[in-house]
């Protein structure tokens, strides 16, 4: 019977540990919800970008993916993001959707423009860059390198050669 009483406390502290663990790692890696003001942009293509994704400026996480729609008119996805409200974003600001790696998540990468007036609650980025798979930018250089060149010159004949 002892043995199965220190096998039984043992497995709760590893299991406590475990969620002390869990709790940190929660709580320091950034993975809330940004309170802030909302953004929306639109682009032709976000390549598995999802809903609680990062938006960063500069490698900074200043901004949470909230939503994402189909815009019923144009057919591109309506992607709806909360800014924290000490950035206070230019009306010429970029978004660009990035990976983190070849296997990493998807985010959206921030380009603050140089405009004196700001975006509004619920305002819009006009300007946006589509994300671009590997297999795409692989297949586009493919395509380049096999395109027709022009031909070069024919050296001219020899004249005067007998």
């Amino acid at each position: 019977m002892g043995r199965n009483l220190i096998e039984t406390i043992m497995g709760a502290v590893v299991l406590g540990a475990a969620g002390f663990f869990l709790a940190f790692a929660w709580r320091h890696a950034g993975m809330d919800e940004v309170k802030g003001y909302s953004v929306t942009a639109q682009f032709a293509g976000i390549g598995g970008l999802d809903d609680g994704a990062d938006v960063r400026i500069n490698g900074i996480k200043v901004g949470t993916v909230t939503s994402q729609t189909l815009d019923r008119v144009s057919y591109n996805a309506v992607v709806k993001m909360t800014i924290a409200n000490d950035i206070r974003l230019p009306v010429d600001t970029t978004a660009a959707i990035s990976a983190e790696g070849l296997l990493g998540g998807k985010y959206i990468k921030l380009l603050p423009g140089r405009a004196g007036e700001r975006l509004a609650d619920g305002g819009q980025l006009s300007k946006t860059k589509d994300y671009k798979s590997i297999e795409e930018m692989v297949g586009e250089l493919i395509f380049l390198a096999t395109a027709a060149t022009p031909a070069a010159p024919a050296a001219p004949a020899e004249a005067g050669r007998q």
